[in-house]
C-alpha cells in the first residue's frame, strides 16, 4: 500500500522503466502532493495483446492529489500510454509544444478528449505545480523537443533526464542547453535520475548531421529502382535529413504509413521542417520512374500489420517493390524485436530486393547516451547520487558502476514498485508497492496477470476440448455425448478418433452416486485430461456442458 507523503518528504517510485526499456511511468510525492512523469506504453505480440502499459493502481488510491502528469518528450514509450490511462488520473497535462500537438491528435477520437487540459510550456520554461517547481531544460534526442526535468521542493533538486544524448549538430532544434545543466549542478542536485539505454557503448553518440552525409553519399550510389528508407516515424530529423538527400540526388519523396503522416504534421504545425521540399503521394510515387522515386516508410521493427511489413507481403493497397530495388534501415533493432525484423528482412531478399542496414553504413545514429556522453551530464549536475532508469537491470546495474567510477558518492538501482526517498545524505528505499501491467484486449483493459490471458495461453499450447453431455436428473447419460476440440489433434481421421474415444470415456465415466454436478465435471476433465496426457503429451482444457433432458 502506498502511503502519503509528507511535507518532510520527497519520494520517487518508478511504475515502469525501471528494469525495462520502454513503459516508462515515474512518480514524485511530497508535501501530500504527487506527479507524473511520462506515461508511455510498449508493444506486445501476443496472446492478442498488441499493447501494454504500466499498471498505475499503486497511485489511483491517491488520485485526488495527483496534480499534474508531466511529459519530457512524444515517444512512444514516454506518452502512449496517456489515451488509455488519462481516464483514471483526471489530472493537467504539462507539455512543450510539439509533444503537446502529438498528444491532441492521440486523444482526437476520444470522447473526453476536451476534458483534458493541455498547458504548453515553452522550451526551457518553468512551472509551479502545487509544491513542485518543474522546470524544462533542452536536450538533444531522436525527437523533437526533448526536455529533462529539474523537479524542485524545499527539500531539494533532483534532475530527470528523460531521454537524451550529447549531439554537436542535431540539425533540428536546439542543442543541449549545457549552461543550463553546469547552473543547475553549481545549485546542488540531490539525486540524476538518468536513461542508461546505452551505457556499454564506449565513447560519444554519433551526430544526426553524419546520417544526412551518409545518406547524401550512399543515395548517389545506389542509381536504378525505388529507394525506401525505414525509420522510426518519430525521428523528424531523420526523415528530413533523408528527404534532402533524395531531393539533392534528384528523387522525389513519398510518405508511407500512417504515425510518419502524423508526426510530419505536428512538425510542420509547430513550426520545423520549414523550407523542405513538399512530399508526393505514394499513388504518385508508383506512376514515376523508378529512379526517380524515394519512399520513407515506416515498420523498422516488423510490426505486424506496419507499412513496410505489408510492403514485404506484397500486401500494401499502394507500394510495391521489385527486384533490383533497395530499403534501408536506418534505424537499431530493438531487443526482443530481432526475429521479426529478420523474417521482414528475409521476405525481401527472396524477393530480388536489395537490404542495407547500419551494419554495413553509417545509416542511423542512437538518440541515447554513450559513456562519454553519461560522464559529461555526470561533471555538469554533480548530484549527491546517481538513481538509474530506462534500462534493464543490466544496464541500470551498469550505469551505477559508471557513475561511482566518475566521482558521483551514491548509486541506488531502483525496481518498478520501489519507493525512494531522496531527501537526506542518500536516496534510500523505504516501501515496495504492487506494479505490474495492463494491456490491450480488443477494446478492453485487463491486467496482464488475467486468469484470462493465463487460459488464453494454456489453450494456445495444449488445445482445447469440448463435451456436450445429454443427461437426466441424477446425471445419467440420455444419448450420445457430443465432443469437438481445437488445436489438440489434426482434423479429419484423428480428430473423428478423438471423438470416438472421449465419448467412450464420458460412458464410462458417468456411474450412478458421484453426487453433485460438480463432481462428474471433475471427474470427466481429469479423466479426458489423463487420456490426452498419456497419449499426446498435452493436457487440453477441458469444458464440460450438461444437456438436462427437458431441454433436449
Amino acid at each position: 500500500m502506498l502511503n502519503t507523503p509528507k511535507k518532510t518528504n520527497f519520494w520517487f517510485l518508478p511504475l515502469g522503466g525501471a528494469g525495462e526499456i520502454g513503459m516508462n511511468l515515474n512518480l514524485f510525492g511530497h508535501n501530500k502532493e504527487w506527479i507524473i512523469v511520462d506515461c508511455g506504453i510498449t508493444f506486445g505480440d501476443r496472446l492478442g495483446i498488441d499493447i501494454i502499459m504500466p499498471d498505475p493502481s499503486a497511485i489511483l488510491e491517491h488520485a485526488d492529489s495527483i496534480k499534474a502528469l508531466v511529459l519530457t518528450h512524444a515517444h512512444e514509450d514516454h506518452i502512449g500510454a496517456v489515451p488509455y490511462l488519462w481516464p483514471y488520473l483526471k489530472c493537467p497535462v504539462y507539455a512543450t509544444p510539439f509533444t503537446a500537438q502529438i498528444l491532441r491528435q492521440k486523444l482526437e477520437e476520444k470522447s473526453w478528449a476536451k476534458q483534458v487540459k493541455i498547458i504548453e510550456v515553452p522550451l526551457s520554461g518553468r512551472v509551479q505545480i502545487g509544491s513542485f517547481d518543474v522546470e524544462y531544460i533542452t536536450l538533444t534526442h531522436s525527437i523533437p523537443e526533448p526536455n529533462a526535468l529539474a523537479i524542485r521542493t524545499e527539500l531539494g533538486c533532483v534532475l530527470h533526464t528523460g531521454d537524451w544524448k550529447i549531439d554537436p549538430q542535431p540539425l533540428l532544434g536546439e542543442a543541449t542547453n549545457e549552461n543550463r545543466l553546469k547552473e543547475i549542478g553549481d545549485e546542488g542536485v540531490l539525486a540524476l535520475i538518468c536513461d542508461s539505454t546505452n551505457v556499454f557503448d564506449e565513447g560519444s553518440t554519433g551526430s544526426e548531421g553524419d546520417v544526412r552525409d551518409e545518406f547524401e553519399k550512399l543515395i548517389d550510389q545506389i542509381p536504378s529502382g525505388r529507394i525506401v528508407a525505414c525509420c522510426f516515424s518519430s525521428n523528424v530529423a531523420r526523415v528530413e535529413s533523408i528527404a534532402y538527400a533524395a531531393h539533392k540526388n534528384g528523387r522525389k519523396v513519398a510518405l508511407i504509413g500512417r504515425s510518419l503522416e502524423k508526426m510530419i504534421r505536428a512538425a510542420t504545425l509547430t513550426g520545423y521542417l520549414k523550407g523542405l521540399p513538399g512530399f508526393i503521394t505514394a499513388e504518385e510515387a508508383m506512376d514515376m520512374p523508378r529512379d526517380k522515386v524515394f519512399f520513407i516508410s515506416t515498420g523498422s521493427q516488423g510490426e505486424y500489420r506496419s507499412a513496410l511489413a505489408r510492403v514485404s507481403q506484397r500486401d500494401h493497397q499502394t507500394v510495391s517493390l521489385d527486384e533490383g530495388d533497395t530499403v534501408i534501415f536506418s534505424s537499431r533493432v530493438i531487443p526482443g524485436n530481432e526475429r521479426t525484423i529478420s523474417a521482414m528482412q528475409n521476405r525481401l531478399i527472396h524477393q530480388g530486393i536489395r537490404i542495407i542496414t547500419s551494419h554495413e553504413k553509417a545509416v542511423h545514429v542512437s538518440g541515447h547516451p554513450a559513456q562519454e556522453d553519461l560522464k559529461s551530464m555526470y561533471k555538469w549536475i554533480k548530484p549527491q547520487s546517481l538513481i538509474p532508469v530506462h534500462g534493464e537491470a543490466r544496464h541500470m546495474h551498469a550505469q551505477a558502476e559508471l557513475g561511482l567510477a566518475n566521482g558521483i558518492k551514491q548509486a541506488l538501482v531502483p525496481s518498478n514498485g520501489t519507493l525512494i526517498e531522496l531527501s537526506g545524505k542518500a536516496p534510500k528505499i523505504i516501501n515496495t508497492v504492487d506494479s505490474g501491467r495492463w494491456g490491450i484486449d480488443g477494446k478492453c483493459l485487463v491486467n496482464m496477470q488475467s486468469p484470462i490471458l493465463k487460459e488464453r495461453q494454456k489453450i494456445s499450447v495444449q488445445g482445447v476440448i469440448f463435451l456436450s453431455i445429454p443427461v437426466d436428473d441424477i446425471y445419467q447419460m440420455q444419448g450420445t455425448p457430443v465432443v469437438s476440440s481445437s488445436g489438440v489433434v489434426e482434423p479429419g481421421e484423428e480428430a473423428q478418433k478423438l471423438q470416438e474415444d472421449m465419448q467412450n470415456i464420458v460412458r464410462r465415466i458417468m456411474r450412478p452416486n458421484l453426487g453433485k454436478e460438480k463432481n462428474y465435471i471433475e471427474a470427466v476433465q481429469r479423466a479426458v485430461k489423463q487420456e490426452c496426457n498419456q497419449r499426446f503429451g498435452k493436457k487440453p482444457i477441458t469444458e464440460v456442458h450438461f444437456v438436462k433432458n427437458e431441454s433436449l
